[in-house]
């Protein structure tokens, strides 16, 4: 093996250093994590961990960024759909959440619980609102449309709803049909749970 082959940093790439990270952050916090922390659980010295990243907030941010990006585009794509209803791009809307954070869920989990203690939070949060005006309004859309009811305020509904997606970061684990989920999951908020006769 020539000199040129072995150069570089050995064994790691910056995804694997990002999934690292995420872990790490949801595990400890993130103000409780140190590069060193990272260094350790990559097998690095903690020089070396600079080749990969610049920064632990940079990680942060980059963690945020995917879980807001997967998000926003997935909505895009819903709100572009002008052949469905309003009722039914809303539908899809919670049903896409639900496959987001199931095949993001480290990242999501992270973003759910920044407080604002940093900029990469504070911009993060500002993403969050943008995203839950997004969802209010497809209530709204949906209410004026008369697809669904109109005595609950949009705003309400919508925190209801992706609240409850949101709440599966605490219990969803290990393998699971995402498909199915998001279909579960969409039925109970739209259909209910009583027997239709």
């Amino acid at each position: 093996m020539s000199d040129r082959a072995r150069r570089g940093r050995p064994g790691h790439d910056q995804q694997t250093v990002l999934r690292v990270a995420i872990e790490l952050f949801n595990r400890q916090g993130y103000d409780a994590t140190s590069m060193g922390d990272l260094a350790r659980e990559l097998g690095l010295t903690k020089s070396a961990i600079y080749h990969h990243v610049p920064s632990k907030e940079s990680l942060l941010e980059r963690a945020l960024d995917e879980a807001l990006d997967e998000l926003s585009a997935a909505l895009d794509r819903v709100q572009a759909d002008t052949d469905a209803t309003p009722a039914q791009r809303l539908r899809l809307a919670v049903r896409t959440s639900v496959v987001v954070l199931a095949e993001h869920l480290p990242a999501v989990t992270l973003l759910l619980r920044v407080r604002g203690n940093t900029p990469a939070e504070k911009n993060a949060l500002s993403r969050r609102r943008d995203i839950d005006h997004r969802l209010a309004e497809m209530v709204r859309e949906a209410a004026a449309a008369g697809e669904i009811r109109t005595d609950v305020d949009p705003l309400l509904a919508s925190r209801l709803l992706f609240g409850t997606v949101n709440s599966m970061t605490e219990w969803l684990r290990g393998d699971v049909d995402v498909e199915r989920l998001a279909d579960a999951v969409a039925t109970l908020a739209f259909d209910g749970l009583l027997r239709r006769e």
